[in-house]
């Protein structure tokens, strides 16, 4: 039986039908949930194995990226939120979904209604669109599993990616191996604070981090836009055995499979 997997979107949303066919590739099953179907209870999400939360500009980001769409979770999901993640479910936020993450609380530490980090305007002060190489952290996140050591290829595109929390915080991730990839210089092939590498000035070079299950993954750049070969512009001199993002939603897929 194929994972049901919930694509939660709203006015603004504008990668979920990109998510839909990364998690359909992987072998999921996708259906596409408008907030207020949760909402008003025509959807639930236990009936789903995994949840994705895409990117876009939900609400515009009028207020702040991702703010209103993660306190509509929080007011009215957050019973909902709290047995998905409690019942060991994956969840991924990318972009947007990440913002959305952050604050809700989801992560870095499952404290829903608590903000401990947040994404802020990028340092350069202006939207960033292209492609950026990341180093993938040795960690116990389900969506990464067997791809730590690596360093691949995403696509940003957003104007708040820029990763920020209090000194001490960042320090409880960092010693908590929450860190999943970091930003890097692709000739070194190190992190990088350095600017274009790294595109939005996130501290610690840090582009994607999860809780400390491994089951929460939230990351700015988008691994669904890199699920085919020719989703890259270098396509045909790119001598890869696989496209970089397909990996995270087939583990998803492997990791409930299992579970089932």
């Amino acid at each position: 039986m194929k994972p049901r997997v919930c694509i939660i979107r709203t006015d603004g949303t504008n990668c979920d039908l990109e998510t839909a066919y990364a998690f359909e590739k992987a072998g999921g099953k996708c259906t596409l949930v408008h907030i207020n179907q949760l909402r008003n209870g025509t959807e639930k999400l236990d009936d789903y194995q995994i949840m994705a939360i895409p990117g876009g500009f939900s609400y515009g980001d009028d207020i702040h990226s991702g703010k209103i769409l993660s306190v509509e979770l929080t007011s009215f999901l957050k019973e909902q939120l709290n047995n998905f993640v409690s019942a060991g479910k994956p969840v991924i936020g990318i972009c947007n979904g990440f913002q959305v993450l952050v604050r809700t609380g989801l992560l870095p530490w499952n404290e829903l209604g608590t903000i401990r980090a947040t994404l802020m305007h990028n340092d350069s002060g202006h939207f960033e669109c292209r492609w950026v190489s990341l180093i993938l952290e040795e960690t116990n996140c389900v969506f990464t599993k067997g791809m730590g050591g690596t360093i691949v290829e995403y696509q940003v595109a957003h104007g708040e990616g820029k990763f920020y929390a209090s000194e001490e915080d960042l320090m409880e991730i960092e010693q908590s191996g929450q860190v999943v990839f970091r930003y890097a210089d692709p000739v070194q092939q190190k992190q990088t604070m350095l600017y274009p590498h790294n595109p939005n000035g996130s501290l610690h070079a840090i582009a994607g981090i999860c809780d400390r299950t491994g089951r929460v993954l939230g990351l700015m750049p988008h691994p669904e836009r890199f699920v085919e070969f020719y989703h890259h512009p270098n396509w045909r001199r790119h001598k890869i055995n696989e496209p970089h993002g397909t990996g995270l939603f087939r583990n998803a897929v492997e990791y409930v499979n299992k579970q089932l």
